[in-house]
């Protein structure tokens, strides 16, 4: 048997959500297979890699990754950044106006 790890089993909440679909007889016949290797029922195996999936997935659109030469860029621009043009003068100034506070 091969060594599988549960990413669902650390959440401390009772099983109440019901997820369904719909699956081609032959993905589900691989499913049911990997899951029979790795010792797992089909629920636990799906929901743990739908769950793999997820949290990667979430990750990857919640960071975002810089070439050596893009971070240098951005960090230059931050230790020496431009003069503000009127624009953001004025979008500032509307800011403060609508903002009395400092918000």
């Amino acid at each position: 048997m091969l060594n599988f790890s549960d990413a669902a089993a650390v959440i401390d909440e009772p099983k109440s959500a019901r997820m369904e679909q719909r699956t081609k007889p032959s993905v589900k016949a691989q499913i049911q297979k990997a899951a029979a290797l790795l010792g797992v029922d089909e629920t636990t195996f799906v929901t743990s890699a739908a769950l793999e999936r997820a949290r990667a997935t979430i990750a990857d659109q919640e960071r975002t990754l810089l070439s050596a030469e893009a971070c240098k860029t951005v960090l230059a621009a931050l230790d020496n950044p431009p003069e503000p043009t009127e624009a953001l003068r004025e979008a500032m100034a509307l800011h403060r106006a609508r903002m009395p506070d400092g918000g």
